[in-house]
């Protein structure tokens, strides 16, 4: 029997690499959406600022019940467009917060994805001072959020409160075509997150050797 030639070797192992790497992001993505919280913790526990995430109405609406039980100071929402004032916003999301609620909630303008949130938060929360935030993001969020902030934030105790929208079906994700690619976006999300943190870069920087050499 003839030995295979080196092109079959090699068109072999190319084939078995690619394999490998299907399994391990698939056996990555079971393992991401398996790992998604079913809780917030220390969810009695107060902090100085309540923060959330723009994207849905369940986000608002429990950063102002936490607010308005005094498990904050105040509460800011990342992420607004620069042309909605707060009163657009009530009425979007279809809250009406009591005028008490609503002299201590802030707005930020500036985030246009989750690195722009942490970085935006991260900003104001110089300016105040504050060491401890509660973040609110949806369940399938969270650890991207909590990956970014924590990047940008490393002195700041930041303590998960994750909401969970009726439209994902968390429990059994992959029985469910929308909830599926929902979940196989912020995966492939995750892992560019994890990549560029690991290579020292955010948007528009060189590598952190790069900088460091310079």
């Amino acid at each position: 029997m003839p030995s295979p030639s080196f092109s079959t070797v090699v068109r072999a192992a190319i084939l078995a690499v690619l394999l490998l790497l299907v399994i391990a992001w698939i056996a990555g993505l079971v393992w991401y959406a398996s790992a998604i919280p079913v809780r917030g913790q220390d969810r009695d526990r107060r902090v100085d600022a309540i923060v959330v995430l723009t994207g849905g109405s369940e986000r608002i609406d429990e950063g102002l019940a936490l607010l308005e039980a005094g498990l904050g100071e105040v509460l800011f929402i990342s992420g607004v467009p620069a042309a909605v004032a707060p009163d657009d916003l009530w009425r979007a999301f279809g809250v009406d917060p009591a005028p008490d609620v609503a002299d201590r909630i802030v707005l930020g303008h500036a985030a246009a994805n989750t690195l722009g949130n942490a970085e935006e938060t991260a900003a104001w929360v110089r300016t105040r001072g504050y060491r401890s935030l509660r973040l609110v993001t949806a369940a399938y969020h969270m650890r991207r959020a909590m990956l970014e902030f924590r990047a940008v934030m490393p002195g700041i105790d930041l303590i998960p409160h994750p909401v969970y929208p009726p439209h994902v079906k968390q429990e059994e994700w992959w029985r469910f075509p929308g909830t599926a690619l929902l979940l196989t976006r912020e995966y492939m999300k995750y892992l560019v997150a994890r990549v560029r943190l690991g290579l020292g870069l955010s948007p528009g920087s060189p590598p952190r050797s790069a900088m460091e050499s310079s």
